[in-house]
């Protein structure tokens, strides 16, 4: 299994001095900005090489490949060892406690039983 790197922390220019910010992004605008103008010690600025290796994308943290399905036909895609199930919001209760028995049976883990 496949261990994603840690993630890099961006955070609003002066976040950590005013509290009222908060700590979600927002890209600086002004035209002297010291964050824009990547000066050193002001912070990372996002961008594209700060991304996760190709092998690493779109894997849930637990390392294993999400896989989106809405009825039992769905389970017979899904490899044990490399993937794991997230089932569809629309799934009734009946239908939902029917997967997860199937999914206990073929030892698939189900991210949202």
């Amino acid at each position: 299994m496949v261990n994603p790197r840690k993630k890099w922390k961006f955070m609003r220019q002066s976040a950590p001095n005013t509290k009222r910010l908060g700590t979600r992004w927002k890209r600086p605008r002004g035209e002297h900005n010291k964050l824009l103008r990547r000066e050193r010690g002001k912070g990372k600025l996002v961008s594209i090489g700060f991304g996760a290796p190709k092998e690493l994308r779109y894997l849930h943290p637990s390392g294993l490949k999400e896989i989106l399905i809405s009825n039992i036909e769905g389970l017979k895609n899904v490899d044990p060892k490399t993937g794991a199930v997230r089932l569809s919001h629309s799934i009734s209760k009946k239908k939902r406690e029917e997967i997860l028995k199937r999914a206990g049976e073929l030892n698939i883990k189900v991210l949202n039983p």
